[in-house]
């Protein structure tokens, strides 16, 4: 049984009135949406609210879920919808909140990340971090239908006609945004890789 099969069965009993099915499907997915929420978003205190708030959302719209695409995908378009509507309440409201000024990691001082492994030399580390930081400063640079595109196919490994599926348009866009922001994340790493 494969997991959309999986899926469609959960679905079926939540329509039923089953909610243990539906908590089954968060706790299947709940850290996908918040990892793609918290590409959108990046503020730590607002991801766990959102994602609270696209599952709500998805199980009170789950009566008129027809199944004409996969439930991940559908979740996807809501998760991706409600953050985009938090994030314009936040532009009407902008309160920042304490973990948004701080959120830069220090990770320096993290014990874990600072071993190294055997045959890592710290310049290598450091090279590594420095490539990390700047693809996620390019990630976060792009504008937001680039940056959407990117994470659903580089991050959460969507494909394209699930991507076209959850942004609501052509997969030819979808292409097109796909290669224009991995120009961008490539134009920004050509200095350190020396190409």
């Amino acid at each position: 049984m494969t997991a959309q099969d999986t899926d469609a069965l959960l679905v079926e009993r939540v329509q039923r009135g089953d909610v243990r099915a539906f908590e089954m499907l968060v706790v299947k997915y709940q850290r996908r949406v918040e990892r793609l929420i918290g590409r959108m978003v990046r503020d730590v205190d607002l991801v766990a609210d959102i994602a609270q708030e696209t599952f709500i959302r998805a199980y009170r719209a789950m009566p008129q879920f027809r199944g004409d695409s996969a439930f991940y995908t559908w979740l996807y378009r809501i998760a991706v919808n409600t953050a985009k509507k938090a994030l314009m309440d936040r532009k009407r409201d902008p309160v920042v909140t304490e973990s948004a000024l701080f959120s830069v990691n220090d990770e320096e001082t993290s014990r874990v990340e600072s071993e190294l492994s055997d045959g890592e030399t710290p310049e290598g580390v450091l090279a590594s971090k420095q490539i990390a930081q700047t693809v996620n400063a390019a990630i976060q640079a792009l504008s937001e239908d680039l940056r959407q595109a990117i994470v659903l196919r580089e991050i959460e490994g969507l494909s394209y006609e699930e991507i076209a599926d959850v942004m609501n348009c052509p997969i030819g866009t979808v292409r097109s945004r796909i290669f224009r922001a991995r120009e961008a994340i490539a134009e920004r790493l050509r200095p350190l890789l020396g190409t």
